[in-house]
């Protein structure tokens, strides 16, 4: 009978622990209104949270440790800033998850966004396709000129 009563007991106390420390927060309902999300999310962040929030800084200065402890809401790799020298698609994957795992591992858990600068493709990553400028392909004044190369090499697809 002793034994039984403890058995409850603990069932007990873990269901009021989670219950006490499970807080509905309406931002992380996705059945929930974009506006009362966004509105619930303000309400619920400090000062500090919201400018770091509004703030990108460059890969190369970025950590993990960085993303959490500053709250960064961007995070940009500029040209020329690859996780390693011969980076693989894998390579930008693992970075990239290093510093979301940051972000996420905040408070509120709110992700950031990613950035790379590559406008004409991903030349970065070890064996990728580089496309032309959409600024030489619009000052060739050939509007199909796009259209035509892809029809030539449609694998760059």
């Amino acid at each position: 009978m002793v034994s039984v009563l403890v058995q409850w007991l603990g069932i007990a106390s873990v269901w009021a622990a989670t219950a006490v420390g499970a807080e509905y927060m309406k931002y992380k309902d996705p059945n929930q209104p974009v506006g009362v999300r966004v509105e619930d999310l303000l309400m619920r962040m400090t000062l500090e949270e919201k400018i770091g929030q509004m703030v990108q800084i460059d890969r190369t200065v970025a950590t993990a440790d960085v993303m959490r402890d500053y709250y960064i809401g961007s995070l940009l790799s500029g040209g020329g800033s690859t996780p390693l020298p011969g980076a693989t698609a894998t390579d930008w994957v693992n970075m990239v998850n290093k510093f979301q795992k940051g972000s996420l591992s905040t408070r509120l858990g709110i992700p950031m966004i990613y950035g790379i600068d590559a406008v004409h493709g991903h030349n970065n990553v070890v064996n990728a396709t580089i496309f032309p400028h959409n600024v030489g392909l619009g000052a060739t004044r050939q509007v199909n000129l796009s259209d035509v190369y892809l029809f030539r090499f449609p694998t760059l697809i």
